[in-house]
This record gives structure tokens, sequence and C-alpha cells, in this order.
């Protein structure tokens, strides 16, 4: 497949473990929820696999009718546990200002509820021309195709399967659950150590296509 970028380029990130460590945030919310509600969470176990939908998650602690309630409660308390700890990861900064520089827009596709997104980035100081949540794997192609991205950038073969489901450039990064074997054989086109290796990558694919 060629992969051809729009014009402007615009390139997608994902969110959690690709432009922020949101381990110790999560972290900390989950054991917030588990005092509250006297439920057990391993929340160091919980960590260890972000990406899909909470929900997912909050299944293996909650039972199915409580899930919903609970999903809710975490994300009205998450501001206050979560931003703070989060911080970015290597490379974030300054991969969300090279598309810049080459002239393109960065968006923000995510499954997190947008709102705590949003205020993820504002904390950091990362402003994207977008960011749309609520959307995981396949369901990210929506917002890709939406806004004409030509790349996603991601850390969970979630994210690589919604790159392909919108026909564009799947950019992987092993900074999540997913290492970059498992990446690969997910479909990535690109695989990079970090994010740091982001704005050399993003060069010569402009040069490329130019």
């Amino acid at each position: 497949m060629a992969f051809m970028p729009t014009l402007p380029l615009t390139v997608g990130f994902d969110l959690d473990m690709t432009l922020i460590d949101s381990r110790p945030g999560i972290k900390a919310a989950y054991e917030a929820l588990a005092a509250e509600t006297g439920a057990y969470i391993d929340a160091d176990l919980a960590i260890t696999r972000l990406g899909p939908p909470l929900e997912q998650e909050l299944a293996h602690w909650f039972p199915e009718g409580r899930i919903q309630e609970m999903g809710d409660r975490y994300r009205e308390i998450y501001p206050t546990y979560a931003i703070t700890p989060t911080p970015a990861l290597p490379g974030a900064r300054e991969a969300v200002a090279a598309v810049r520089a080459a002239g393109g827009r960065a968006i923000v596709v995510t499954a997190k509820h947008e709102p705590n997104a949003k205020l993820h980035l504002a904390h950091l100081g990362i402003e994207p021309d977008a960011v749309i949540g609520w959307l995981w794997a396949e369901a990210k192609a929506e917002a890709l195709r939406e806004y004409g991205a030509s790349v996603y950038v991601g850390d969970h073969v979630g994210d690589v399967r919604g790159a392909r489901a919108a026909e564009a450039l799947s950019v992987a990064v092993p900074t999540g659950p997913c290492n970059g074997a498992e990446l690969r054989k997910a479909g990535a086109d690109v695989v990079l150590a970090d994010l740091t290796a982001f704005p050399a990558w993003l060069g010569a694919y402009c040069a490329e296509r130019a």
C-alpha cells in the first residue's frame, strides 16, 4: 500500500503511554476509587495494561452491574488524583512541534474521556490542533479519516489497528504495554524506540514524499 500525505499534513497521536506516562496518575486514581468503594483493585497490575477503554479494566474488579457507575465515578475523581502526577514522555513536546514545523496539524485521538485528556495536555503545555476522545482501536479511524490524518502514532496494537482501518501509516513506539515485536506483528509500518526519534523520522518521511 502506498501512503500519500494529505495537504496539509495531519499526524494523529495516541495519548496514554505515547505522549504521556499516565501510569502514576492512573494508579493514584484507582487507589482512590478502591479506598472509596472498599473494592479490591490491583492498581499496579492495572497500569501494566493501559490502552483499552476503562470499562474493560473495571470489569476485572467490579460486577457487571456496577461497571458504568464505577466508570463514571472514576472519571469524576480522575482530575483530582491523576493530572498532576502524570509527566510527558520523552520527546512528546518535540514530536508535536515537529509536525507544526513541517507545516502540518497534530491531533490527539484517544480512548480516554475527552475532558480528562484535555486536562493532561493543558497541564503539560502540549497544544494539539484537536483532541478527540472515547475512541479505541478501529474506532479511532473515524477521527483519523475526518481530519485527513496520513500518520497515526501509538503504543498499542489497538493503535496499529486504528491506523490500518483509516489507511494511515502506523508509527508505533514500544513505550506502553506492547513491545516492538508485538507492534510489528500487528502491522505497524514503522517502530521507533520512542518519540525522541520521531522528528528525524518525520523529516525523512516528508522529504521522501515532497
